[in-house]
């Protein structure tokens, strides 16, 4: 026996498997949830995990500054090499149904801390606030509920109260009837709002009225406000196709297997979706756009005067 073979970083063969990781420490994989502790020791970079998005872990230090990583070894925790991986999916899916938001497992759906829903940093408690008499409008109830979700927070903060329509068909006798005017400001998120259809005329009607000058018709380009939900969010892999004569909430359950032909059943479908929906980030970014949008022009008058 060699009498070095005691200190001798090879062992008794140097080209035995693992000779290379001898004496180090090996990373382990943790899973990067929010306000976790991370350094990257190439750039000296320290940050706590805001949220994880597209393959990337973005990291925010202590000055509020941001910086994005993607996925795997290299950083360190509490001063342990590791291996950084998406966090898993919480939550409860087998109550969905038709297993809406199986496997669907992806990273950033869950908020910071620090952050809310709508990804705006969450200030300090603060009194309630009396509610603004400005109002922000959505088509319906699922419209509604998914506002809620997702800016909730960020709208009591504000003073907002947001309602729903039932639909855009009345919208000039309801603008007519809540007369905006500075300080009084409307803000109204349509669905489907595309060049030529029925919602867009309403809109241009609105705008080009008396009162267009404090009313905001905006909105997104979907049939219906489930689309505006990821299809990873919920664990499939697009929204299917629906032809227009056919309703498109029992087209679409109808097609993925989901339960339908009643309003218990689409009610029930809905609530597994809106389940599945934890921030901003499991939203369409055209939807995320313009209700930041309604937010920024409803309050505009309110905190030019603050």
């Amino acid at each position: 026996m060699n009498r070095n073979e005691g200190w001798n970083r090879y062992g008794r063969d140097v080209l035995s498997p693992g000779w290379q990781r001898a004496g180090k420490k090996q990373s382990v994989e943790i899973a990067a949830e929010p306000g976790l502790v991370v350094e990257d020791p190439t750039s000296g970079y320290v940050g706590a995990v805001l949220r994880c998005e597209n393959g990337l872990v973005l990291l925010e230090d202590r000055h509020g500054q941001v910086r994005s990583f993607p996925y795997g070894p290299g950083f360190w925790v509490d001063g342990e090499p590791v291996s950084l991986v998406a966090p898993r999916r919480q939550g409860a899916q087998s109550n969905s149904p038709a297993g809406i938001g199986a496997d669907a497992g992806r990273p950033g759906s869950a908020p910071a801390e620090t952050r809310t829903a709508s990804g705006s940093r969450r200030s300090d408690p603060a009194p309630a606030k009396l509610a603004l008499p400005s109002r922000i409008y959505v088509e319906g109830r699922h419209d509604a509920e998914l506002v809620e979700k997702v800016w909730g927070e960020d709208l009591r903060h504000v003073g907002v109260v947001v309602e729903y329509l039932g639909g855009i068909d009345d919208l000039p006798g309801i603008v007519a009837e809540f007369a905006p005017r500075p300080g009084r400001r409307l803000g109204v998120l349509v669905d489907h709002l595309v060049p030529g259809s029925k919602e867009s005329r309403i809109a241009a009607e609105i705008a080009g009225g008396k009162y267009g000058r404090f009313v905001l018709c905006t909105g997104h380009p979907f049939t219906d406000i489930w689309q505006a939900v990821k299809p990873a969010t919920v664990g499939i892999a697009a929204w299917p196709a629906v032809p227009r004569q056919e309703d498109w909430k029992t087209g679409t359950c109808r097609r993925l297997g989901w339960p339908y032909g009643d309003q218990t059943s689409t009610a029930g479908v809905w609530q597994a979706i809106l389940g599945q929906v934890q921030s901003w980030n499991d939203l369409e970014r055209s939807l995320l756009t313009e209700v930041e949008r309604l937010i920024d022009f409803v309050t505009q008058d309110h905190l030019e005067t603050d």
